[in-house]
């Protein structure tokens, strides 16, 4: 037991492919990964979702496009998000992550996105993970928190084979 009553935490185990980033490690061996809690990956989503939501602001304001007002939510599918902002958190995830493997807000967490065997995920993965945190949010994390807690995975992250890493 830690100071706080809680047990402490176990780091997860995965085996690392031959393309592991990691020095010193030999193909197959087992290595610790520290994963990212649910509060650093809250935060990060936070940060991001206010950075795209300032921005999308910005641009409606400056252009007045009736075509960037908002879509309403469709009524027959609850807890899922159409509107411009989440078409922009969904490129900005796409971009960022595909690119650097972190979005701002997971710069600013020290947390990154990586495949299970530890290397940087495909454009495709990125893009199966984003679809379920700009667009279905709530459905992506009860069911990723429900059917696989040990790993801290959205339903997303675990159909794209990604976990969120704390870095060293």
């Amino acid at each position: 037991m830690v100071p706080d009553g809680n047990p402490p935490e176990k780091p997860y185990q995965t085996r690392l492919s031959a393309y592991s980033s990691d020095a010193g490690t030999s193909p197959g061996s087992a290595v610790e990964l520290h994963l990212a809690n649910w509060g650093e990956r809250f935060v990060a989503w936070l940060i991001d979702v206010l950075i795209i939501g300032a921005i999308a602001l910005l641009i409606r304001t400056l252009v007045a496009l009736p075509a960037l007002a908002p879509i309403p939510y469709l009524d027959v599918l609850p807890f899922v998000g159409v509107e411009v902002n989440n078409i922009f958190l969904f490129v900005y995830w796409l971009v960022m992550e595909s690119t650097y493997g972190q979005s701002i807000g997971k710069m600013v967490m020290r947390i990154k996105v990586t495949t299970l065997e530890g290397s940087r995920p495909s454009v495709g993965q990125i893009a199966i993970g984003s679809v379920g945190k700009a667009f279905i949010l709530i459905i992506d994390l009860i069911l990723g928190v429900a059917l696989y807690p040990r790993k801290r995975q959205r339903i997303f992250n675990y159909i794209s084979r990604s976990i969120v890493l704390r870095m060293r």
